[in-house]
């Protein structure tokens, strides 16, 4: 049989193991979400594509209108593109027949933030729609530009708190940006989506980006 101090050392070794897997558990839970944009590009990635962006002056903000980016519309079923990105960066999120959240929190990772009704959130165009008008949608047709506002495939919307979307406003990251701690995947966003819809870039606008990328 086995001697009763192994017997105690084992008991002792299970009880410090339990300890362990339960504190794994709970920082496990205290994490923010993990959902985020789709496609993100790698660090090197991101890099490649940046260099490849047109340098260009922004072009005027004349005949620019928010209604020129038709926004929000339906994706699937009764939801339309805010809905989605919702249910796909919430947390816990639960639905009503009209797909608008009933309950959930969502973690916003420009400020650190978690918010705990969908009315306080916004959903960031993370390209935003002015700046992109600046940078050459103000050539394409209507159909285009409400591709690019209802974007889900790319990582061009991601829900942020309201504080955090409305501080940034139609600003590039020469003039704003999250928190450092994000910086790395912001940036990785913003390029990737300037590349996808062939968007060009102000000097300053890529030398802060090249920046941020350095954190990664």
């Amino acid at each position: 049989m086995p001697h009763t101090s192994t017997l105690s050392l084992r008991a002792w070794l299970g009880v410090v193991l339990a300890t362990v897997v339960t504190a794994a558990l709970l920082v496990a839970v205290a994490q923010p979400a993990a959902a985020t944009a789709p496609r993100i590009p790698t660090k090197a990635t991101a890099e490649a594509e940046l260099n490849a962006l047109r340098v260009a002056p922004e072009g005027s903000m004349t005949g620019y209108s928010r209604d020129a980016f038709p926004h929000w519309n339906a994706v699937s079923g009764n939801c339309n593109a805010r809905e989605e990105v919702l249910k796909r960066d919430g947390i816990d999120v639960t639905v009503g027949n009209d797909c608008y959240p009933t309950s959930g929190r969502w973690y916003s990772p420009y400020d650190n933030v978690t918010v705990y009704s969908a009315s306080e959130v916004d959903i960031d165009h993370v390209v935003p729609l002015a700046e992109a008008w600046r940078s050459g949608a103000s050539s394409w047709t209507t159909s285009k530009r409400a591709d690019f506002a209802n974007d889900l495939y790319w990582p061009q919307l991601r829900a942020a708190s309201a504080a955090s979307n409305r501080a940034k406003g139609d600003r590039d990251p020469a003039s704003w940006k999250p928190r450092a701690a994000y910086h790395c995947t912001y940036s990785k966003m913003w390029i990737r989506t300037k590349y996808a819809w062939g968007l060009s870039v102000q000097s300053a606008e890529k030398s802060a980006l090249q920046s941020m990328l350095s954190t990664c």
